[in-house]
């Protein structure tokens, strides 16, 4: 059973579904396994709980 893990921000629902579709089709082209065996994990986090360069992507993003 080939585990896919993916760490990112706090996504919409609709983005994630795209997100497992896309990463397990990729991920069976290029094993030659089929899709089905593929389990993806999506593990978010708010974006006051993630660190970039010492500020939090919240801040960053505020300051676009």
């Amino acid at each position: 059973m080939p585990v896919i893990t993916v760490q990112l921000k706090t996504t919409p629902a609709e983005k994630k579904k795209e997100l497992i579709e896309k990463l397990t089709a990729t991920a069976a082209e290029v094993t030659h396994s089929p899709a089905s065996s593929f389990t993806v994990f999506i593990q978010e986090y708010e974006t006051d709980s993630i660190g970039l360069g010492g500020q939090t992507l919240a801040e960053k993003l505020a300051n676009k």
